[in-house]
């Protein structure tokens, strides 16, 4: 099944928004049940709503393999990282694809076979068969966040109804400080409208808790930010921490949220050192002009400059270190431990007073 989409807005992945949601099956009761991982639900959840379009299911052979090796599915079309379902053993009149070795799609989807990594350890820890095919989904999942829960048209439909054919999607996991604010400000002055759409699924235990994030999200638009002009959704995925490679799927899943435009700064869905600084933004450049459709805009790293009196960049700003507002992670942590705001020019006082009860909580 399928959704038609206004076509004043970028066209789906693959021109088709796919709606793999339908009735509950007669036969349910005599049905073998496969458990899912939280990862998988949200895979699950997403493939039905569009949000992976074209996928119309699990990955086969075919496409896993295409992916690993071209970062393309077998038809050709672009796509950087497997979604595949891992089972124990193969359900009896099911096709099964088997993984290949776990090392090599490690190597090829994270850029290393370190465990220590989180998508790598996870890959490790999972079960040894691929289930693939199709997939009705009768039963949606029930979403973290109702109230921020918008499906690819939803989404679409919105941006219409406000008359926006130019989005600019932005993905976070983090708290959006002022740095993150900067870009997005300045990616808007070039587009109709602002998709603020943070991930929502499951990320590291050291990772801010979604619903702390949340808060800040919501505090920081209604202050500093024009409500016609910007839309915040919960986005369901998991983190991969694939980084470059999940760049490219991140740009891709908000082109079918209706995005012509998404957002790539400095270490995009990376982790520890196991990517270059600007990595996910040099993978786009292994696509030819106009193939993902959605065009992305690159960011430097940005900060406060006391010379300059405003927000810059390496790009815009001549003044030395001395003059920039820098705070480490680790310093952050401790002042917002202590209950001390961050300076201003780092942090908006209402995004820090959020953090601050959370940390002290």
């Amino acid at each position: 099944m399928s959704v038609v989409t206004d076509m004043r807005l970028i066209a789906p992945h693959g021109g088709t928004l796919i709606d793999r949601t339908g009735g509950r099956p007669d036969d349910l009761g005599t049905l073998e049940i496969v458990a899912l991982t939280s990862r998988e639900l949200s895979d699950l959840d997403m493939i039905a709503s569009g949000a992976l379009s074209p996928l119309e299911g699990f990955m086969g052979r075919e496409d896993y393999e295409a992916v690993l090796d071209t970062m393309r599915l077998a038809n050709g079309l672009p796509w950087s990282l497997p979604v595949c379902l891992a089972v124990d053993a193969a359900p009896q009149g099911d096709r099964v694809v088997l993984a290949d070795d776990k090392q090599r799609e490690a190597q090829q989807a994270f850029r290393t076979t370190d465990d220590a990594h989180p998508g790598v350890a996870r890959l490790y820890e999972q079960k040894p068969l691929y289930l693939a095919g199709r997939v009705t989904v009768f039963e949606r999942a029930e979403p973290s966040f109702p109230e921020l829960a918008k499906d690819p048209a939803e989404t679409r439909a919105e941006f219409a109804e406000r008359g926006w054919r130019r989005v600019v999607g932005f993905q976070t996991r983090n708290p959006i400080h002022r740095a993150h604010e900067y870009l997005t400000k300045v990616a808007l002055e070039t587009v109709d409208g602002l998709l603020v759409h943070p991930l929502v699924g499951d990320t590291k235990s050291d990772d801010v808790p979604a619903a702390t994030r949340v808060e800040c999200y919501r505090v920081l638009l209604d202050g500093y930010y024009p409500p016609d002009r910007v839309v915040l959704s919960a986005f369901p995925a998991a983190m991969r921490y694939a980084g470059p490679r999940e760049a490219i799927w991140h740009a891709i899943c908000r082109k079918n949220y209706g995005c012509s435009h998404f957002i790539v700064g400095r270490d995009h869905a990376g982790v520890g050192d196991y990517y270059g600084t600007y990595d996910a933004q040099l993978i786009f450049d292994e696509f030819e002009p106009h193939e993902l459709d959605i065009e992305p805009m690159f960011f430097e790293h940005s900060f406060w400059c006391k010379a300059c009196g405003s927000m810059a960049s390496a790009k815009t700003c001549p003044h030395g270190g001395d003059d920039h507002v820098f705070l480490s992670g680790t310093k952050v942590r401790e002042m917002l431990e202590a209950g001390d705001l961050p300076p201003q020019e780092f942090s908006r006082p209402e995004v820090a007073e959020v953090l601050i009860q959370a940390y002290q909580a």
